[in-house]
């Protein structure tokens, strides 16, 4: 992440430079300006967060003190004790990545962060060498930001309100993409770790321990809840129903998401606070708890968004990206990629809100529209993909991790191989 954060940064100062020099572009201006909005716009999604992050990790400890996180996590234990054999299968981490999955299937970004930075907090719990992502983490990254979707809701009003006479005909191409994509992210997580082995960290752990006060370090992780056992996992029989179940709900998911999609996010706010009722726990208390911790994790992300969002400012300020769309659009368009959707593609990685803005320009241009195939691409790109540094950022800022290891290139990875699905899958169904 350092090389990467410097290079965005060197290769920015450099275009502007150059821009300055010949009177071509926003030279240093428009650097300075874009630097400058994007770490004050940085700041304000933190914020933004706050809210967010206060009611859904509140609703998260009503869940945790009821038992439901167990529950789930002894119901797909089969499934995921062979994707994340290094946790148990009772741990509360299993419950809370399975809730950040299921809400960034919906569609639901605001509940699924909350949900992932409470799945990373209790990864790490297991995480022996503090400030060092370990293989459980990167997996569960790579995976999250591949982004499997089934109800791509934000995309679809957008195309609805830009007149598409088809505004959820993005669901198959979005369901392939995304497939392809995680697929891709559990392959490339579980090779790449062998090129970072967790073994070799520990030059950076006695680093960070030493920086840091060794009591309180140890206090901080030893002071946690104990993790509970909640028993053996459910029989396969009724996993495999369970599964089947979330399966059969994807039709329903395609056909009348459109309507259910209102109804999620408050049916959540009560089920979790009703099972916490109905198995006694203090479910005021307890959501009051867990706010607290979703308001102290908001501010602690902040420097990690700052960074992030700064540096892909600098990028787009500088003239950068768009030229490296000039030079590489001749070379995608052989290969079905559009020159009007290769800055979507470049930027959808770096940053959500300016990808949303050129999905919005390119759809709402009647030159191409959003039942054109260049329409339909950068809808599945914006509903399929996931803003990875932004990810990145936020989660492992959340836990003070360092070293991400190989969880950027398994990441990226994913995000190639995503947009090449999205791109053969529109092309098969709408060039």
């Amino acid at each position: 992440m350092n090389a990467v954060f410097f290079a965005i940064v060197v290769a920015s100062f450099g275009f502007a430079t150059w821009g300055q020099i010949t009177g071509t572009g926003a030279g240093m201006q428009g650097l300075n300006q874009g630097l400058i909005d994007s770490a004050a716009g940085a700041v304000e999604l933190a914020i933004g967060l706050i809210g967010v992050m206060a009611l859904f990790l509140g609703l998260m400890k009503v869940a945790e003190a009821g038992g439901l996180l167990a529950i789930i996590a002894r119901l797909i234990s089969p499934l995921m004790s062979r994707l994340f054999p290094e946790v148990p299968p009772d741990h509360p981490a299993m419950g809370a990545m399975i809730l950040n999955l299921s809400a960034n299937a919906l569609g639901l970004g605001n509940a699924a962060t909350p949900f992932g930075i409470r799945a990373m907090q209790e990864l790490d719990r297991l995480n022996t060498k503090p400030g060092v992502a370990t293989d459980p983490m990167v997996l569960f990254l790579a995976i999250n930001t591949s982004s499997v979707t089934l109800l791509p809701t934000g995309v679809i009003a957008l195309r609805a309100s830009a007149g598409s006479q088809d505004p959820a005909g993005i669901l198959p191409t979005t369901l392939v993409a995304t497939m392809t994509a995680t697929a891709t992210a559990v392959l490339a997580a579980k090779l790449y770790r062998s090129f970072t082995p967790f073994a070799t960290a520990a030059a950076l752990h006695e680093t960070v321990c030493s920086t840091s006060d060794p009591d309180s370090e140890a206090a901080a992780r030893t002071t946690t809840a104990p993790v509970q056992n909640t028993g053996d996992p459910y029989p396969l029989w009724v996993s495999v129903l369970a599964l089947g179940a979330l399966a059969g709900l994807i039709p329903l998911t395609i056909f009348f998401g459109q309507a259910l999609s209102p109804w999620i996010i408050p049916l959540l706010f009560v089920g979790f606070l009703t099972f916490g009722w109905l198995r006694r726990v203090a479910v005021y208390e307890a959501f009051v708890e867990g706010a607290q911790d979703g308001f102290w994790v908001a501010v602690r992300i902040i420097p990690y968004l700052v960074a992030i969002l700064a540096a892909v400012g600098m990028f787009r300020a500088s003239g950068a990206l768009a030229a490296t769309v000039h030079m590489l659009g001749p070379l995608t368009e052989m290969v079905g990629l559009p020159a009007q959707a290769l800055p979507m593609a470049l930027l959808r990685p770096l940053s959500g809100s300016g990808a949303y803005g050129i999905l919005a320009s390119i759809i709402q241009d009647p030159a191409i529209g959003p039942d054109s195939y260049t329409g339909y691409l950068v809808s599945t790109l914006q509903g399929s993909t996931e803003t990875t540094f932004y990810v990145l950022a936020v989660y492992f800022g959340a836990v003070q991790i360092r070293r991400i290891r190989h969880a950027l290139a398994a990441a990226l990875t994913a995000d190639l191989v995503g947009i090449g699905a999205a791109v053969a899958i529109c092309s098969y169904l709408y060039r």
